[in-house]
């Protein structure tokens, strides 16, 4: 498609892919080059019926938007890497999906190396400004504001980290230019793309975007939502795109790009912010180890603190690994059961524990120690709920002393599962936290209000918390990019998905699923979901689940039932080849050759 085409072709060509995603059939999974379409939910609750998984030989790429997985795999098919695709793809999303994912946020990213084996882990995290106070979201009379005071606004922006993680990762592992991979996104936002139900669902709900000037005239030009079908395009974030493309990131953090950002974010008309110049120069992407445990035959590597995630699907998993799931089906009484009481306490850890390690002390191998793990398992009785658990006290080298305090993190997010042909993986978890984050447009593209996933208290009777507000410090997360190996440390899967705090429980499902119940992976990506985060146990509206609901209470559970929008993508590798898993409660698509 070029700019010299006329704009009806361009609506209808634009319309079709729109209506690819939702309406075209799947293919057979003999089919080893063709997109899966997945069809788009009614409502955010609840999904559509069962499609096969999509399959490939070599190469494939799973993301959030048909655009987005299209842009990926034409980097793949010049040559490029797994790193190159999902940079192209996540370009894309930031159009596309908006209010999930982009360059005003931030992300965990881990990359496997096909020849040498190696897993590199990027922290991407955004960071609280200079100027940020442990007590800046606690109101005049000592109490923590309502979530969306805080949210909505310049006060809740930290400073973006994605660019800077993208640029370190291709540096090491790209093979394409980097001014190449912004091309298909540039081409949509200059010809626009079709508006799907997700995103006019979620605009037509939002109260807080239309607030500000430079978000409403791009999402309601007319007074109301962009409409389903319409084409929009972006010529601010064309711009933007083009000069990153050209220049690199410096632009972004030291340029004029920086620029629009600080002026934005410190003159926003509610809640203006503390950001500045000096804190976007600063900047730096982290490399990380990887976080690898064993779980029964296999092993598992994601990501490390700043993220809970990581460190609490492990610990899950350890716990679940006494039990014999093997003879259990997905949807059993029995599994949702086990599931959520290993949860449980795995969250009650997080809540004391897990935060910015550069800034608290964590005690991750005491967390993740087999005695530790057996020990917290043995308190799990398979018949009855336990009530709310308590932080256990694992071995540590040094002191221990957090109050524990949960940070509300609702979902948005995106992920973006990628495979090129040497063998080289990567999963990429990205978010601006909040759906639209913090309501604030400039250059484009949304900025992020993740400082609101510290905790709004800096202490409980005294004792601090290790998640509260430190300048500099990164806000804990739940993302949890995950790479799964067998016992011949062979790359067996690719996963990751959005879902805020739910996502730990929603991976530690999917992985369950697959790698003891013997479901593949489209199977488990579409489950019907249920969580526990130490407190009701959570079933996905509308769903198969709702059956259990009576005998989950006969065992003491307090039992809630609510829309569960995950996002899971993956990619299985077996000898076949590649089968790739779509979220149906989403938009996704797997393209594969």
């Amino acid at each position: 498609m070029n700019a010299a085409q006329p704009a009806p072709f361009r609506f209808f060509l634009s319309l079709a892919v729109l209506l690819l995603a939702t309406c075209a059939p799947v293919p057979s999974p003999s089919s080893s080059a063709s997109p899966s379409a997945q069809a788009e939910p009614e409502a955010e609750t609840g999904h559509k019926g069962l499609q096969p998984p999509v399959t490939a030989s070599h190469t494939m790429v799973v993301a959030a938007h048909p655009l987005a997985a299209q842009a990926g795999r034409e980097a793949l098919r010049k040559g490029g890497s797994a790193i190159d695709a999902a940079i192209a793809a996540q370009m894309v999303l930031n159009l596309v999906e908006p209010q999930s994912s982009g360059i005003g946020g931030g992300g965990f990213l881990l990359h496997y190396d096909g020849q040498s084996g190696e897993i590199s882990a990027y922290d991407g995290r955004e960071t609280a400004p200079q100027a940020a106070t442990e007590d800046m979201f606690v109101g005049p009379a000592g109490e923590p504001v309502s979530f969306y005071d805080a949210v909505v606004g310049g006060r809740s922006v930290g400073v973006p980290g994605l660019l800077r993680m993208l640029e370190a990762a291709h540096r090491d592992h790209g093979t394409l230019a980097w001014r190449d991979l912004f091309t298909a996104a540039i081409t949509h936002a200059e010809q626009g793309f079709a508006v799907s139900k997700r995103l006019h669902n979620l605009l037509d709900r939002d109260k807080h975007l239309p607030r500000f000037s430079q978000a409403r005239a791009y999402f309601y030009p007319d007074g109301e939502p962009l409409k389903i079908g319409a084409i929009r395009d972006n010529p601010a974030l064309a711009e933007t795109f083009r000069l990153i493309a050209a220049k690199g990131t410096a632009p972004f953090y030291d340029g004029v790009i920086a620029e629009a950002i600080v002026a934005t974010i410190r003159n926003a008309p509610i809640n203006p912010g503390l950001l500045t110049l000096d804190d976007l120069a600063g900047y730096k992407a982290l490399e990380r180890d990887a976080l690898c445990r064993p779980y029964r035959q296999w092993r598992v590597c994601t990501m490390p603190p700043p993220t809970s995630g990581g460190v609490t699907l492990l610990q899950a998993l350890g716990m679940l690994e006494t039990f014999d799931l093997a003879s259990l089906s997905p949807d059993s009484l029995k599994t949702v059961h086990l599931l959520a009481e290993a949860l449980k306490r795995a969250y009650a850890d997080r809540a004391r524990y897990i935060a910015d390690p550069d800034f608290v002390a964590i005690p991750v191998d005491g967390l993740l120690d087999p005695a530790y793990l057996l020990d917290r398992a043995r308190e799990i009785d398979p018949s009855r709920a336990s009530g709310k658990a308590t932080a256990g006290e694992p071995k540590s080298t040094f002191q221990l002393n957090f109050a524990p305090a949960p940070s509300t993190e609702l979902p948005s997010t995106s992920h973006i599962s990628v495979i090129d042909r040497h063998g080289n993986a990567v999963t990429l978890t990205s978010s601006i936290e909040n759906a639209f984050g913090s309501r604030l447009m400039t250059s484009g593209f949304l900025l992020n209000n993740q400082l609101t996933d510290f905790s709004f208290r800096p202490h409980i009777n005294g004792i601090k918390i290790a998640n509260r507000i430190e300048p500099l410090k990164r806000p804990r997360s739940s993302m949890a990019p995950t790479l799964v190996f067998d016992e011949n440390k062979k790359l067996v899967l690719v996963l990751g998905t959005p879902g805020g705090s739910n996502i730990i429980a929603y991976m530690l499902q999917a992985l369950v699923a697959i790698l003891d119940q013997n479901q593949d992976i489209q199977q488990a990506v579409a489950l019907p979901h249920h969580a526990n985060r130490n407190g009701p146990i959570q079933i996905e509206a509308d769903t198969a689940l709702e059956r259990l609901e009576y005998d989950l209470v006969r065992m003491d559970h307090e039992v809630v039932r609510v829309p569960m929008t995950s996002g899971l993508h993956g990619i299985a590798i077996g000898k076949d080849g590649l089968t790739g898993g779509v979220d149906p409660r989403r938009e996704g698509m797997a393209l594969g050759d």
